[in-house]
């Protein structure tokens, strides 16, 4: 065993265990044990177990996101200030000028890149437990190879779950990879496009990372494509079930926890000032909780419109008829 997989193999004991464990409630349940479905439902539901499991680290990675979102506009400040002068001293006076605001907003560009870091051993061990049970016909742990062998014979609708796009004995095992590939590749899409489009502040869009976050929007459905063709369809299934919910889970933050000052903030303020607004919250009470943009519109409006006018002296009006 090489190093790499030493270190993973606590890890794809625990994944190989909690595989084994939904297939034993799904066979209890009347399923067939060596149905491709029985094994597509204990991937689906472990991916999901392992996702909740990290859903801390998620949102810890979503608020070093944010608050690098936060801080951009600044660094742009900061790079405009010293662009074009390659001199020593303009480079050390900006990485001055750069930790400084770091340590001033409490934010560290490599902080929201350690929660995604911490995932991938997940991740590898998940992709791996998979991989050689239907590839190798070997498992671990409580995947013995007898259920290893048995996985990797499993078919769905006449599929072989460990056949891939490209190497596929029949036309079933094209259609439902093509089928899926199509899916993970729009649930990626969306993923990206709710942060893109949603999620940042207009000073954000400004900045380089905007940019690249808008890059990316391209790039990782395309990934997807050329990856999807080769991955076997018990594998596809893990990817899939974690697209969605990644999508779905994004989807939560971006409408509960919206990034000040973008779009999806404004909206989140429109709802909380209609929602107020029907259990009856007074106006002064609402504008305290920072929740009605539209309602704080309406007020300003209200307050124009009524309020009585000053009068007006002989003397001012005459000159004021005059200048006109």
């Amino acid at each position: 065993m090489d190093l790499i997989g030493t270190i993973l193999w606590p890890l794809k004991w625990v994944v190989s265990a909690i595989l084994v464990g939904f297939h034993w409630i799904f066979e209890n349940l009347g399923m067939d044990p060596a149905a491709g479905l029985t094994w597509v439902l204990s991937i689906i539901f472990l991916t999901f177990v392992v996702r909740a499991a990290l859903i801390p680290i998620f949102v810890r990675q979503i608020k070093s996101q944010r608050r690098m979102l936060e801080v951009a506009p600044q660094l742009k400040k900061i790079q405009d200030k010293y662009k074009g002068k390659k001199d020593q001293f303009s480079r050390e006076a900006m990485s001055r000028e750069t930790m400084a605001l770091y340590k001033e907003t409490g934010t560290n560009p490599l902080s929201s890149c350690l929660p995604l870091l911490l995932q991938m051993p997940i991740f590898f061990s998940l992709y791996s437990v998979l991989h050689e049970a239907q590839i190798n016909k070997t498992g671990i742990g409580l995947l013995t190879n007898d259920l290893a062998r048995e996985f990797g014979n499993a078919s769905l609708f006449g599929a072989p779950l460990h056949e891939t796009f490209t190497n596929a004995s029949g036309w079933e095992v094209r259609i439902i990879a093509g089928v899926m590939i199509v899916v993970m590749t729009a649930s990626q899409f969306v993923t990206q496009l709710q942060l893109v489009a949603k999620n940042m502040s207009p000073e954000t869009k400004e900045s380089p990372m905007y940019r690249q976050q808008k890059m990316m929007l391209y790039v990782l459905p395309l990934i997807f494509v050329i990856s999807g063709l080769s991955f076997p369809l018990g594998v596809m299934f893990y990817w899939l079930a974690s697209n969605l919910w990644t999508m779905a889970q994004q989807y939560f933050v971006i409408r509960s926890m919206p990034t000040p000052g973008s779009e999806a903030a404004l909206a989140r303020e429109v709802r909380l000032a209609k929602k107020a607004q029907r259990r009856g919250t007074p106006a002064g009470v609402l504008a305290e909780a920072g929740a009605g943009a539209g309602a704080a519109e309406m007020e300003a409006v209200r307050i124009t419109t009524t309020q009585r006018q000053q009068p007006v002296g002989k003397q001012r009006s005459k000159k004021n008829g005059k200048t006109k």
